[in-house]
């Protein structure tokens, strides 16, 4: 029988879930920033190279725990990724939000 560490996995999915929303809120903001600049380039590089090399260090960090928080730190940042899009997301024509 498989046995899971419940507070490693809650760590995992405690860090994932933050760093998702850490890596997209930067996401928002660097692209607020790059439409209302001339040179947008200048704004998306730094942002993205940051928020990939923050998520690494992150990923890093919780894999050394173990590969059940890990396996959280995944999950979580998927899932939050999900809500977000499907969230933020602009409606489609003729559709309306009850």
């Amino acid at each position: 029988m498989i046995t899971i560490d419940w507070p490693l996995l809650a760590i995992g999915l405690g860090a994932g879930a933050v760093a998702a929303a850490l890596f997209f809120a930067g996401l928002g903001l660097g692209m607020r920033l790059a439409l209302r600049t001339a040179h947008p380039l200048a704004v998306l590089l730094p942002s993205a190279a940051l928020r990939i090399a923050l998520l690494l260090a992150a990923g890093w960090w919780v894999a050394t725990l173990g590969a059940v928080a890990l396996l959280g730190f995944a999950l979580a940042f998927f899932v939050v990724r999900l809500v977000l899009v499907a969230v933020l997301r602009p409606a489609q024509e003729g559709e309306a939000w009850n």
